[in-house]
C-alpha cells in the first residue's frame, strides 16, 4: 500500500479517535522491540511543544548531530511528523514501517495516532541518530508517546484544553503532563507559573526538576539575550527567529535541557547561536512579506490565542484587520473569538474538513452573541481557502489579514497557496 492507503487503513481500524491509554500500544511496541539507541528528549505541554521541539532540533542539527523529531499533528502533508536530520521522511520509507507495525500487532486495534506513532518511532530508530526528539500529542501519562522511556522531559506551558480527557483545572491536566517524567532524569518547566502538581510528581517519581524563574533564569534587553542556571551562562544570545511573545520562554527551557544533557549531547555557544537564529516553524505567528500583511498562526485554545492577541497588538498600527478562521468544536470558541474581538473589524469564519470541527454558521453565531461594534461584520464560507481568497480581495494594502483557529485552517491555505504571496505546497520527495 502507499502511504495515503496506509493512514486510510488506519483510520478504520479502531472505533474512537482517542482512546487514552498505554496497554494496546505498549504490548505492540514490545512486540516490535522498539527502542532507540540514542538520548531521547520528551516534549509536553498545552502550548509552545512545536516551537521547543523546533529550537532543539534546529541547535542540535547546527551542533553537528544526526536528528531525528516527531510532532503532531501536520500542516499540510503527513511527512511533516517524521523529520530526519531536518528533512521530512519520504512516503517510501515511512510505508516500510507502516508495514512493520500492521505485522507485529496481530488482532490489537491501534488508534490512527498509535498507529502512526508506531511506524514513525520504528523510523527514527532505524535511522542511525544521536539524538530523537519527542512531542506528547494529548497530555503525556496516556498518551502513545509516553511508550518510550525519555532521558530528558520539557514540560512547556499548562493550560485548559482537551478538558475532556485530561480534566478541568491546570492542576488535573499538569498531572496528567507529568507522566512524561522518569525517575532520576530531568524535567525542565518552562512555565514559570506551574501547577504544583508538577513538582509533586516530580518528587514522587524522583526526576530532577529544573524550574524556570528558580533552576534557571534568563533576561534581555532589545539586542541580545542571556540564559544562566546551574554554574553556567550564555550570553550575547541572539533572540529566536520565531516569532511572539512566548518564544523566550520556550528558549530558555529548551538552553535548560541542553545543559541538563551536557554530558550525552554538549553543545557550543555559537551552535545555540546559529540555531535560534536559524530556526523555522510554519503557523506560529508566521508573517508572509508584503501587502496587505498576512499572518499564519495555529492557535487554538483561549491561552495561544490570548498569546496571539497579545503578537498582534505589537505589530504596530494597521488600518483594518480581518480574520479567517476555522476551529474544532471542542474548544472554548466563544473565549477565543472574545479575546481577539477588539482587534478584528471582518471576520471570514470557515467550515474545515473533520467531524469534529465547528461550522462556519456556528462561529458566526457565537461571534453575533458577543454582540460586535459598529462597523464589524461576518461572512461564512466553505473552506479556508475561500475565506482567504476574499479576505484578500477586500483588503487594502495597509490591512492585515489573520489566518487561525486550526492546524486545519492554516494547513489548508498552505497546501492551496496565497495567489501572489505563498505557493502550493507539494508533498517531500
Amino acid at each position: 500500500m502507499n502511504l495515503q492507503e496506509w493512514l486510510t487503513h488506519c483510520e478504520r481500524l479502531h472505533p474512537q479517535n482517542i482512546d487514552m491509554g498505554l496497554e494496546r500500544v505498549a504490548a505492540v511496541a514490545k512486540k516490535m522491540g522498539l527502542q532507540f539507541g540514542c538520548p531521547v528528549i520528551t516534549v509536553a505541554g498545552t502550548n509552545g511543544k512545536g516551537s521547543t521541539c523546533a529550537m532543539l532540533e534546529c541547535i542540535l542539527r547546527e551542533a553537528g548531530y544526526r536528528t531525528g523529531m516527531f510532532t503532531s499533528p501536520h500542516l499540510v502533508f503527513f511527512e511533516e511528523r517524521c523529520k530526519l536530520n531536518g528533512q521530512a521522511a519520504s512516503a517510501s520509507v515511512l510505508t516500510e514501517h507502516f508495514a512493520k507495525v500492521e505485522a507485529m500487532r496481530g488482532d490489537i486495534s491501534l488508534t490512527y495516532f498509535e498507529f502512526t506513532a508506531l511506524a514513525i518511532f520504528s523510523c527514527l530508530a532505524c535511522a542511525n541518530l544521536d539524538v530523537v526528539i519527542l512531542e506528547v500529542g494529548l497530555g503525556g501519562r496516556l498518551d502513545a508517546v509516553n511508550v518510550i522511556d525519555t532521558d530528558c522531559a520539557i514540560i512547556t506551558s499548562i493550560d485548559l484544553d482537551h478538558t475532556e480527557w485530561l480534566g478541568n483545572d491546570r492542576e488535573s491536566i499538569g498531572r496528567e503532563k507529568a507522566g512524561i517524567m522518569r525517575g532520576g532524569k530531568p524535567v525542565i518547566v518552562s512555565d514559570p507559573h506551574p501547577p504544583a502538581s508538577l513538582a509533586q510528581h516530580a518528587a514522587t517519581v524522583g526526576a530532577m526538576v529544573w524550574q524556570s524563574g528558580s533552576d534557571f533564569h534568563f533576561s534581555g534587553d532589545q539586542q541580545q539575550w542571556r540564559w544562566h542556571g546551574a554554574g553556567r551562562t550564555w550570553a550575547g544570545l541572539a533572540y529566536p527567529a520565531l516569532r511572539g511573545v512566548n518564544q523566550l520562554v520556550n528558549a530558555a527551557g529548551v538552553l535548560a535541557a541542553l545543559h541538563a544533557m551536557k554530558d550525552h549531547l554538549p553543545v557550543t555557544a555559537q551552535a545555540i547561536r546559529l540555531g535560534l537564529s536559524r530556526v523555522e516553524w510554519s503557523g506560529r505567528f508566521q508573517m508572509l512579506p508584503g501587502q496587505p500583511a498576512v499572518v499564519l498562526d495555529v492557535a487554538h485554545n483561549p491561552h495561544s490565542v490570548a498569546a496571539l492577541a497579545h503578537n498582534l497588538d505589537a505589530m504596530g498600527y494597521f488600518a483594518v484587520t480581518r480574520a479567517v478562521m476555522g476551529a474544532m468544536a471542542d474548544k472554548d470558541l466563544q473565549a477565543m473569538v472574545q479575546r481577539l474581538q477588539p482587534l478584528v473589524e471582518h471576520w471570514y469564519f470557515c467550515d474545515l474538513p473533520s467531524p469534529r470541527a465547528a461550522t462556519a454558521m456556528q462561529l458566526q453565531s457565537l461571534w453575533q452573541a458577543g454582540a460586535p461594534r459598529l462597523g464589524q461584520s461576518a461572512q461564512t464560507f466553505a473552506d479556508p481557502v475561500a475565506a482567504t481568497a476574499q479576505a484578500m480581495a477586500d483588503a487594502n494594502p495597509t490591512d492585515r489579514i489573520l489566518i487561525f483557529g486550526s492546524f486545519l485552517t492554516v494547513g489548508g491555505v498552505l497546501q492551496h497557496g496565497i495567489a501572489g504571496r505563498l505557493s502550493a505546497q507539494s508533498p517531500p520527495d
